[in-house]
């Protein structure tokens, strides 16, 4: 559920600004209302950190690599060439990394920041200077300061690519003195005292400022450069921790600087508002009698587009939160919490989509796996147990175990088998149109249930809000019903009569236009007019609901097609599984299965989440327009 917010004032003397702020952090409960940007420099602080980490990342080592540097107590003396501190003050644990703070966690921080700008310089000097040396290669390596010698003398030798003709014309121009090179490029080439009349077809070689061994001397010394700047960021990347520590310090100290400058005084005064969930106020009544603040608490006004939202889960719904934060959606404040009815539709979604047990059973060992690494259950790790087994009961249920026909020859395996659902219909004696008929309809069924539950949602609400327009839900409720029949008529053949099911769409589009437009602040005429001015749109949204209803095909169609890749990598593999083949076969097997795999949960991204954020939470009226509830206090890990 959505947490009741209340909107919180708290007032002291101007000489308790900070004993305010440092109160209030230490509460951790105030969301701050209408925050202010903290100061440019506190800003650029965390974002250098930020940008200096990221940049650390392409040289961090293996974290075995960096227990063994930590035990060997390598972290002490990296620390002194990467930081030119006159000692090191890191500590290594056995296993864990080096430990840097104060003034030599600052040289580290510095040194490394130069260290990548260095490399970013020499890299392009570096590269500028090899395309200079490709492009003088064909020249041959010469001294250019020799040529520069002999025009200082009064040689003044320019060098020229010409084509055939031009050359004999200047062999026979008496007033040209010029001698031909060796070609260069298949182009004749002359060196000629002085330059060439102007109009003559020639393109003059520019003297470079070095030659071709100087170049390569310069290449080599930027190359030189560049690895000891990358030898001192792999030894900057071992302090790992101790960077992020700063950029978690850093984070807070952005945050004071953001809540010192939001907070409003006078010349005696200092207040500053911001929003508690209600179940946590007596907590902060209590410190603010122990902290004397004065205080006033009111409820958030209607208006109010910025109020946070703050879910409280059950052990069941918490499930679906790791969900929420992979997508970065949030229901809005006065909107509904669905994450029970997401977590439900999307542990069959999901299911429907992978589509086969023997997935799921790699799944489940896999999550498994994570639990045993991690020594702990977390919500992911729960998440993926219910993936997994709703996975498995699919596949036993449609009898799919890695697209193997050959699964229905097990007695134990068939018994799982609904006749109607399987995937080899014809050892349960149906036919395959049928069986394929069975799941459209399934899906489509799924559909209107979770569409019709979202327009109950809706009414739901709006029943307790006191808004006329869940009238015009109802008639959502009704045009579903008549699309859905309406599907199963078009889509699979199925005898129904026709003249209901346009009766029923005619009296939802007409609740939907006569009632759409109504709101606990405008009169009953009010609403009226408002709804028949928008009888356009919403006849294109009775259409857009039959597009709402067949899109849930795409279970099937997509469970279907991930069953029909598995079996063409079987198919594959079995013609080759014979003699030596037979590794080959097994290489086919595996990699064609884990593109499957691969390419199942990307459907899932794309199908199983869409028709739950877009087709249910359009009839729920849900916009995830939420505001994250980020309370004021002491942060210990990084923001996402």
């Amino acid at each position: 559920m959505i947490e009741t917010m209340k909107m919180v004032h708290v007032v002291t003397t101007v000489s308790r600004k900070r004993e305010l702020l440092k109160g209030l952090k230490d509460l951790g409960l105030l969301h701050i209302a209408e925050k202010k940007q903290a100061s440019a420099a506190a800003a650029k602080r965390f974002q250098d950190l930020s940008k200096l980490s990221s940049e650390l990342q392409e040289y961090a080592p293996k974290k075995e690599k960096n227990a063994k540097k930590a035990e060997s107590g390598a972290g002490d003396a990296g620390a002194a060439e990467a930081s030119g501190a006159a000692g090191a003050a890191g500590q290594a644990g056995t296993g864990s990394a080096p430990v840097l703070e104060g003034r030599e966690l600052e040289a580290l921080l510095e040194s490394a920041a130069k260290a990548i700008e260095d490399k970013r310089s020499l890299t392009e000097d570096m590269q500028a200077a090899t395309a200079e040396a490709e492009k003088l290669a064909p020249w041959g390596d010469f001294d250019p300061d020799q040529v520069r010698g002999l025009r200082k003398e009064g040689f003044d030798l320019h060098f020229y690519r010409v084509d055939g003709p031009v050359w004999e014309a200047i062999e026979k121009d008496e007033k040209i003195t010029a001698i031909r090179l060796a070609s260069v490029e298949k182009a004749v080439t002359i060196a000629v005292i002085g330059r060439l009349p102007q109009g003559m077809a020639a393109n003059e070689f520019e003297l470079p400022a070095k030659g071709l061994s100087g170049l390569k001397e310069e290449i080599e010394e930027d190359r030189k450069k560049i690895a000891d700047c990358e030898s001192l960021l792999r030894k900057a990347a071992c302090y790992e921790d101790a960077i992020r520590k700063e950029m978690i310090r850093a984070q807070n100290a952005e945050d004071d600087s953001a809540a010192d400058r939001t907070a409003s005084s006078d010349e005696k005064l200092v207040w500053i508002s911001g929003y508690i969930p209600e179940a946590d106020l007596d907590p902060f009544r209590a410190k603010a009698k122990e902290e004397s603040w004065a205080y006033a608490i009111d409820d958030v006004a209607k208006d109010d587009e910025a109020i946070p939202t703050k879910l409280r889960y059950n052990k069941v719904t918490r499930l679906i939160s790791p969900i929420y934060k992979i997508l970065g959606i949030l229901p809005g404040y006065r909107e509904t919490d669905i994450s029970l009815w997401f977590l439900l539709f999307f542990a069959l979604f999901f299911a429907m989509i992978i589509g086969d047990g023997g997935y799921g059973a790699l799944i489940l060992l896999f999550t498994i796996g994570l639990a045993a690494k991690k020594k702990k259950m977390t919500t992911p790790i729960y998440l993926l147990l219910v993936l997994s087994i709703t996975t498995i009961v699919w596949g036993a249920i449609t009898g799919t175990w890695f697209g193997m026909e050959s699964a229905m020859k097990v007695p134990f395996l068939k018994a799982l088998v609904l006749p109607g659902f399987a995937n080899y219909p014809e050892y349960f004696g149906v036919t395959a149109a049928a069986q394929q008929n069975n799941i459209m309809k399934f899906s489509f069924t799924i559909g209107a249930i979770q569409m019709e539950i979202g327009s109950l949602i809706a009414v739901k609400k709006k029943i307790g809000e006191k808004d006329l327009s869940f009238v015009s839900d109802i008639g959502w409720m009704i045009t579903i019903v008549s699309m859905y029949l309406l599907s199963l008529y078009l889509v699979l053949g199925e005898k129904l009569t026709l003249g209901p099911i346009g009766i029923g769409v005619l009296i939802g589009f007409i609740l939907v236009v006569l009632f759409s437009g109504m709101s606990p602040d405008a009169s009953f005429a009010e609403g009226l007019k408002a709804g028949l001015s928008g009888a356009f749109t919403s006849f294109l949204n009775t259409i857009s609901c039959f597009g709402n209803v067949m899109s849930y095909i795409r279970l099937f169609a997509v469970g279907m097609a991930g069953l029909a890749i598995a079996q063409s990598f079987n198919n594959m593999a079995a013609g080759l599984a014979h003699g030596p083949l037979i590794i080959v076969a097994i290489v086919v097997v595996i990699i064609g299965h884990a593109i499957n795999i691969v390419m199942c949960f990307l459907s899932v991204i794309v199908h199983g989440i869409r028709l739950n954020v877009l087709e249910f939470s359009g009839q729920v009226g849900l916009e995830w327009t939420g505001i994250a509830y980020d309370p004021f206090r002491e942060q210990d890990q990084l923001r996402n």
